[in-house]
């Protein structure tokens, strides 16, 4: 099988998918249970990160389950690009929500986005368990970490 080449630029999400579409989206589901189909079904939107780039370096320590972090940043545009993996389907889809608010920002907006103003908006905390909450919170400060090293 041909392996397709991985564009980290390409990833619409933050671009055609914004943050603010999530949560007119989610606030439009009645239930959880529905929420969680639309978040998983946003981590199908993320292209499959090739092998090579699920490196020691770039996994995100802290989840329970297995998150790769690649990121990309254009110096001449200021604008920081994002992806995610994971082995899990509702972690990539968390990976996807982050995306939405965070991918293809300049560094100094992704070190100021209010995360957790955006979780809060759409009661994403409350929903999900410790671990996952607690894997959620590492990848954003992973992102937001570098984000403010760039922007520094």
């Amino acid at each position: 099988m041909p392996q397709t080449e991985f564009d980290i630029r390409a990833i619409k999400l933050g671009r055609d998918v914004t943050a603010e579409d999530v949560c007119e989206d989610l606030e439009f589901l009645d239930d959880w249970e529905e929420r969680y189909r639309y978040i998983i079904d946003l981590g199908k939107q993320l292209p499959p990160m090739p092998e090579a780039l699920r490196t020691e370096d770039r996994f995100v320590r802290g989840c329970q389950s297995q998150v790769w972090l690649v990121t990309e940043y254009d110096g001449d545009a200021d604008t920081l690009y994002l992806a995610v993996e994971s082995d899990a389907l509702i972690v990539r889809g968390l990976g996807a929500i982050i995306l939405t608010a965070l991918n293809g920002k300049t560094p100094k907006e992704v070190a100021d986005y209010d995360m957790d103003g955006f979780f809060e908006r759409i009661d994403l905390l409350r929903h999900l368990s410790p671990t996952r909450g607690n894997g959620l919170l590492a990848m954003v400060g992973r992102i937001k970490q570098e984000a403010a090293t760039l922007a520094a």
